[in-house]
């Protein structure tokens, strides 16, 4: 059982596909795909089997105002994304709960409380290309 925690500004920025164009379009098209993953069939960033019970997004800047859809929890952050999404972590690992972030950056994971697993956009990313082409769900 895993609560992903995804940085979203990381995640939408790892691909050129022209998201600065529209930085809160880029993050609802990001947040939209996202609600496919509790309790779908997902694959981990190990290959083995992901148990996803929840997904929480952490929004910033332009993209602080974005609807939340019903089964993504938003956290925006009212200044530094890191800090909330540190914020966020820190409570639920010190709740027991399972937790993986995703981010690509480096200085983010290093605020990581010890232990929280962390992967990569690229990883996200095609696991949601996946599931898009019928490959799970």
């Amino acid at each position: 059982m895993t609560v992903l925690v995804v940085d979203v500004a990381n995640v939408v920025g790892s691909r050129p596909d022209g998201w600065w164009r529209d930085r809160a379009g880029a993050a609802s098209r990001l947040l939209a795909r996202l609600t496919a993953l509790p309790e779908a069939d997902t694959t981990g960033p190990d290959g083995g089997p992901l148990a996803c019970t929840g997904v929480i997004a952490v929004v910033e800047g332009a993209a602080r105002d974005v609807p939340a859809p019903g089964a993504v929890a938003v956290v925006r952050a009212g200044g530094s994304g890191d800090d909330a999404l540190t914020e966020t972590v820190t409570g639920l690992a010190g709740g027991g709960v399972g937790v993986l972030v995703v981010t690509a950056d480096r200085g983010l994971r290093a605020r990581l409380p010890d232990g929280v697993a962390v992967a990569g956009p690229g990883w996200l990313l095609a696991e949601l290309d996946r599931m898009t082409a019928g490959g799970h769900g």
